[in-house]
């Protein structure tokens, strides 16, 4: 929690050399003994007060056990806040999850979804993919960013799916990640949400908000989802990995999070590094946790927020 300097309290009188207390316009009487300690204790609560401003305490270490038992506290804490914690790309196959997964890359999913229905349309299938004509399929992609760079991995991972797995996305994680373009991260968030196999999805939301809750330390994502998937059951990787995703986007943002407004404030650590006046942090929300549309275009019945506009609509 950061600091803030606290008002130094009122002095009281301050005793004399002789012990008796100071006043002004009249005539000193001598102070009492019980008069004498609370002056001298009150000094010294003065003291105390404005050391305590300057000098943060120290925290506590906090064992493994501890650490884990926090963890999973504020797992249950998000998925009471996010019961509709979903994957915010639209698709309708693993196919479609998969290409959606990777245009995702240095971009928001919202500008994703926004661009995937008229690639979809022209490709529906992996065949249809690999035959793409480059400069056609750069065209369509191209407000996803890095556009060549994406459909050089499109082209690749739709002729390796079409000649070497039947036209079919497959559901191990050795396989996807020999996909042109598919890392760890894509083939868990596939694995997770298309063929229901647990996953750990460690994006840039995600390993932000664990180091900030204190879980690991660690920078590399692959570490990073090995320290997590020992703390956590197989069977909330998936979930685990939303609910963090969606807090991430909607309150512990990156560089000013809504401390004030986070529902796991007192169990965060880091509490403090953003704005903790509720009224200000109230104004930081994103999406549907501040009243705005959220980054699908067709979201799951149950999300509470507003569809996102289609591309060009605003």
């Amino acid at each position: 929690m950061s600091s803030s300097s606290s008002p130094t309290p009122a002095q009281p009188a301050q005793p004399g050399k002789s012990g008796k207390s100071v006043t002004s316009g009249k005539k000193a009487r001598p102070a009492t003994a019980r008069e004498a300690a609370a002056t001298t204790a009150a000094t010294a609560r003065t003291a105390a007060v404005a050391k305590a401003a300057t000098v943060r305490k120290a925290p506590k270490a906090e064992s493994h056990l501890a650490m884990v038992r926090r963890a999973r506290r504020i797992n249950r804490e998000l998925a009471e806040v996010y019961p509709y914690a979903h994957p915010e790309l639209d698709f309708r196959n693993p196919f479609e999850l998969l290409v959606a997964t990777v245009l995702s890359a240095q971009t928001t999913d919202l500008r994703v979804n926004q661009t995937t229905p008229a690639l979809f349309a022209a490709y529906p299938t992996p065949e249809d993919m690999a035959a793409a004509v480059p400069e056609e399929m750069e065209e369509i992609i191209r407000p996803t960013g890095f556009f060549r760079a994406k459909t050089k991995s499109l082209l690749g991972l739709s002729a390796a799916l079409r000649d070497e797995f039947g036209g079919e996305v497959p559901g191990r994680l050795e396989d996807l990640v020999k996909l042109p373009g598919v890392g760890r991260k894509t083939a868990n968030v596939v694995l997770g949400n298309a063929f229901g196999v647990p996953g750990i999805t460690v994006d840039t939301h995600f390993g932000r908000l664990v180091r900030r809750w204190k879980w690991t330390d660690e920078e590399d994502p692959v570490k990073v989802e090995a320290v997590v998937a020992g703390i956590f059951p197989k069977s909330e990787w998936t979930m685990l990995s939303h609910r963090v995703v969606f807090h991430g986007r909607r309150i512990c943002h990156a560089r000013k999070p809504a401390c004030g407004a986070c529902p796991i404030a007192p169990l965060c650590p880091s509490y403090g590094e953003g704005e903790t006046d509720p009224e200000k942090a109230g104004k930081l929300l994103k999406y549907e946790m501040g009243g705005y549309p959220g980054q699908r275009l067709s979201p799951p019945a149950d999300y509470p927020g507003k569809p996102a506009p289609a591309l060009g609509a605003g």
